[in-house]
């Protein structure tokens, strides 16, 4: 009896780690996630890599100060909304994997 409480203890115990990971692993990319609503057209945006780029361009283009899209003021954000409907990332040359 003591041998199979033993062998099913390690056995939990080097499965474990493996069982829970992956879903660790899921909550933290979710918690990471950033999700933006455009009032106009009603839609949400996920925030990715592409995302960040066009943004990028567009305060390029628009001449606006560097700062973090959250911050700028709500007419602004919709302003980058509406020009990033004219901006695919195709139109823009933002590599697509």
């Amino acid at each position: 009896m003591t041998r199979f409480i033993n062998t099913l203890l390690l056995s939990t115990a080097l499965v474990m780690p493996v069982a829970v990971t992956p879903t660790l692993l899921h909550a933290q990319d979710k918690k990471e996630e950033r999700v933006y609503h455009d009032k106009v057209r009603n839609e949400d945006h996920h925030w990715d890599d592409h995302e960040d780029k066009a943004y990028h361009m567009w305060l390029k283009e628009t001449h606006h100060k560097e700062a973090e899209f959250e911050k700028l003021k709500e007419k602004d954000q919709q302003s980058y909304w509406n020009w990033r409907h004219d901006h695919s990332d195709a139109l823009l040359k933002i590599d697509i994997h």
